[in-house]
């Protein structure tokens, strides 16, 4: 069988599982775990197959044209270098985690087919995009993971959250999309081909035109996709969907698009320095406001989103700055240990009976009651924070080697200010990344809330998935920067001794001083009566309740509290708290200068169309009406009226007559 046949079994395959899924679900439920699980599984064998057979060399092209446009062709076309064939299996593998974890997470869930269908097209979509040579057959598979992802998020669709996030996550997203297309289309009349390979030809031969138009279009796709200021507040509120959902949109699909997108388009965006200080400004704010605000986050699965918002931040730094190789190495460790993060934190929320205990301030004594979750989150919060020798690390190290190597003039693939601003944002990221990954640790682990219900042990297959993302977290990177080069653009990425150890060092103070901090509010929390909250703000964590007393927790000191007060967010923050807590009130500006108006608008438009439309239409109808209504009155059906009616007529036209016939 040839690559071309097997690449094009990928994406078909989950298709089909879903396909099935769909159509065997209430017909013939014992198929459905093994149509989740298999066609996935096979998948990721598949592509696995193809990175061998690719094996970094010459890339993979095949094409036919769909049908004649008159105009832009539109091909079906498979474009599969060393970047595509990883991330390939990146997919595969976490895709076939979360089915495979789902199957224990979701065993009493009545609405689990439809869910596990839904898993399976998301992950072809993501397939498609992957191994796509065509610009619009791409944008088939981004658009198909935007509905998959409605859907998903909406999962819960019995709560007003998970609706509303539904909507907002496709609304958002959308936002992006118009822009995205519109540039798609421009890129197409510049350089005369949808197909990508034709695309960079152009581009290398100064066919781009209009290259910052076009880059800025798409770079709004991409920050809806992938979830970079100022389009990322979907995100955190896509928690409201199952746990699984989240470690499959986080780590390999839908926010993995926009950087994949870039990645295989550089050339287009390096044809405009401005586009690449604007795409270095978006990952600096991006990188740095997340961190923030997930030092804030109370649920454990938001405190994840906003990493996940940071960490794609890292990756946009790193096209900033010209090295799509650092990128996407990125783009494959975090994939690993961010799926270990969410199923681990599903383990957690499964353990306390609800999605709706994910607020880690309630959470006591988890740590012997999740031994695998604890431990293999232990792992991938280290590789999060960028501890040597944890895969994190080196590809952290690789985005800010790049940066450095551009802000000091050693490489001219980006301008010189994008680097010292990926680099400086870079920099100050590490010390809050360690910040909240250590906060969660704390909090999660060794919190002094109240103790939940004790649910039981988790299922096996739950547990033994989080040991086989363990892996790559602890070993990726290791191996991974000393292959990767051969299989990207050659460069190398491995660690710089300068950035290394300003990373290392910040990552550690910032775990050190959150550390500190957690054992201050902790020991003053202690010394604090209930009544004295009040006078000492910084020990009150918003959590301390009064019906603490009957929750059965120890006291401190004078207290006895049904949530941990030891919160280091809140003394770490300041008066900045607040802001970040709320995603620096970016919601709130957006309601008053887009939902508000829009609103309005539709308010405007419904009374026009009521008082004034309906009007003239009642209006219209009433006429008739009114002059049938008299009409009808004069059929009484009388003989006598209708002769004395004939009479009087008669006599009105003759004194008509008579007086025309005076007047003449």
């Amino acid at each position: 069988m040839t690559t071309t046949t097997l690449a094009a079994l990928v994406p078909l395959l989950p298709f089909l599982g879903a396909a099935a899924g769909l159509l065997l679900g209430r017909t013939a439920p014992g198929f459905v775990r093994p149509l989740a699980v298999l066609p996935t599984l096979a998948s990721l064998v598949l592509a696995v197959l193809v990175a061998a057979h690719q094996g970094g060399g010459r890339a993979v092209d095949a094409a036919t044209e769909l049908t004649p446009t008159g105009s832009v062709p539109i091909e079906l076309a498979l474009h599969i270098d060393g970047f595509a064939a990883l991330v390939a299996v990146l997919v595969g593998v976490v895709a076939t985690c979360v089915q495979i974890y789902s199957t224990g997470y979701l065993r009493d869930d009545p609405r689990y087919p439809s869910y596990a269908a839904l898993v399976s097209l998301f992950t072809s979509a993501m397939l498609l995009v992957v191994y796509s040579g065509d610009l619009i057959v791409l944008l088939v598979g981004w658009e198909i993971m935007g509905i998959c992802s409605y859907f998903l998020v909406g999962h819960y669709w019995e709560t007003p959250e998970a609706r509303a996030a539904s909507i907002k996550a496709f609304l958002v997203t959308k936002l992006g999309d118009v822009p995205f297309l519109i540039g798609l289309f421009a890129l197409a009349a510049d350089t005369g081909s949808f197909r990508i390979t034709k695309v960079l030809g152009a581009v290398a031969n100064g066919g781009l035109h209009h290259p910052t138009v076009i880059a800025l279009l798409l770079l709004a796709g991409v920050a809806g996709k992938s979830a970079q200021f100022p389009l990322h507040t979907w995100l955190p509120d896509a928690m409201a969907g199952p746990t699984p959902v989240s470690a499959l949109i986080h780590a390999a699909t839908m926010v993995a698009a926009g950087v994949y997108f870039v990645a295989r388009l550089l050339p287009v965006f390096q044809a405009s320095t401005a586009a690449m200080v604007v795409l270095a400004v978006m990952a600096a704010v991006t990188m740095t406001g997340s961190a923030l605000a997930a030092l804030a986050q109370d649920d454990i699965k938001r405190v994840l989103a906003y990493s996940t918002i940071g960490q794609l931040g890292y990756m946009t730094g790193a096209l900033a700055v010209g090295d799509r190789g650092a990128a996407v190495f990125h783009l494959l460790s975090h994939g690993a240990f961010k799926a270990l993060l969410f199923l681990a934190a599903g383990v957690i929320i499964h353990a306390a009976g609800t999605n709706s205990l994910a607020a880690m301030s309630r959470m006591a004594d988890l740590r012997d009651r999740v031994p695998d979750a604890y431990w293999t989150m232990t792992v991938a919060l280290l590789a999060l924070a960028a501890i040597p020798p944890f895969s994190g690390f080196f590809s952290k190290e690789s985005v800010l080697g790049a940066a450095e190597h551009v802000a000091t003039g050693h490489t001219d693939h980006a301008p010189g200010s994008a680097g010292w601003i990926v680099l400086v944002a870079g920099l100050v990221t590490a010390v809050l990344t360690a910040a909240y990954a250590m906060r969660l640790w704390l909090l999660a682990f060794r919190g002094r809330g109240a103790k939940a219900p004790d649910h039981g042990r988790q299922p096996l297959v739950m547990n033994a998935v989080l040991w086989v993302l363990a892996v790559p977290s602890l070993a990726f990177g290791g191996l991974a920067f000393r292959v990767l080069p051969d299989w990207f653009d050659g460069r190398d990425l491995t660690p710089t001794l300068t950035t290394s150890v300003l990373g290392t060092g910040l990552a550690l103070v910032g775990g050190i001083v959150t550390y500190g901090a957690w054992r201050h509010t902790g020991a003053l929390a202690a010394r604090v009566p209930l009544g004295a909250v009040a006078a000492h703000p910084e020990a009150d964590a918003g959590l301390v309740e009064a019906e603490a007393i009957a929750s059965h927790r120890p006291a401190y000191g004078d207290i006895a509290y049904a949530t941990d007060p030891a919160d280091p967010g809140r003394l770490l923050l300041g008066p900045l708290h607040r802001h970040a807590a709320t995603g620096f009130h970016l919601d709130t500006v957006y309601a008053a200068l887009f939902v508000r108006p829009v609103m309005a608008g539709a308010s405007l438009v419904r009374f026009l169309d009521r008082e004034v439309v309906e009007t003239y239409v009642r209006g219209a109808g009433a006429v008739p009406r009114l002059l049938g209504a008299a009409v009808r009155r004069a059929q009484t059906g009388n003989v006598q009226t209708y002769v004395s009616a004939l009479l009087a007529g008669t006599v009105v036209l003759a004194v008509a007559a008579v007086l025309l016939a005076t007047g003449a």
